[in-house]
Order: C-alpha cells, then structure tokens, then sequence
C-alpha cells in the first residue's frame, strides 16, 4: 500500500489549497481514505474521510462548509478541496487508508496506511 500526498503550500487568510492523495497497492473499493492533520505541539486529528464501500463522507466540525473531499477512481486519487482557509488550519497534513470497520472514521487510530506529510501554512 502506497500513498502519494502532495498540494500543500503557503496561502492567506481566506484562501484555498486543494490536496491531493494518490493511492497505489491495493483494491481500495472497501478502503476509506482518510485526511488527518498534526499541527506543532498537537495531536493528529482527523479533517475528513470518504469511505469507498458506500461513497459516504465525514467532516470534522472545525472544516464543515469550508473542505471538501472527492475521489477520482480512474487516476485512484482522492482530493481535500480546502477553502476559506484559517491560520487554525495550518498543519501537516497526511492522507491514510484502511478499512474501518468501527465506524470511527475520523479517529486516526483506526488507520494503519500512511502517506508523508504535506505542509499546510495560512498567514494571517
């Protein structure tokens, strides 16, 4: 299993960043991809998932309304379209999979596949 993310970079108060995490090394049809973020001197958290089972998609509260997650099977990547973005959403951010089978979709724990991490940084 090998994950790709890449996107990050350096953007104002209010602007926008679309992620991108592409996935290689397995059938990931029963797999959810996850978007996870650790910022200095935090815990990673989850920012939000797509489970490719049933298509469905979670959002922590602190990115709803302004982050979007969608998947492009053909090129087997899935995209966190961040917008309105806030100096609180700067952090490194790591796409991940595995089949969740707790339902717990934003819980970090609960994925064993990772990618590397890419830096997200909002000035104010």
């Amino acid at each position: 299993v090998q994950l790709q993310a890449c996107g990050g970079g350096l953007v104002q108060h209010g602007g926008f960043l679309r992620l991108s995490c592409t996935a290689s090394g397995f059938t990931w049809d029963v797999y959810a991809i996850g978007w996870f973020r650790q910022a200095p001197g935090k815990e990673r958290e989850g920012v939000s998932c797509i489970d490719h089972s049933d298509g469905r998609t979670y959002y922590a509260d602190s990115v709803k309304g302004r982050f979007t997650i969608s998947r492009d099977n053909a090129k087997n990547t899935v995209y966190l379209q961040m917008n309105s973005l806030k100096p609180e959403d700067t952090a490194v951010y790591y796409c991940a999979t595995d089949i969740v089978y707790s339902g717990s979709y934003l819980d970090p724990y609960e994925y064993d596949y990772w990618g590397q991490g890419t830096q997200v940084t909002v000035s104010s």
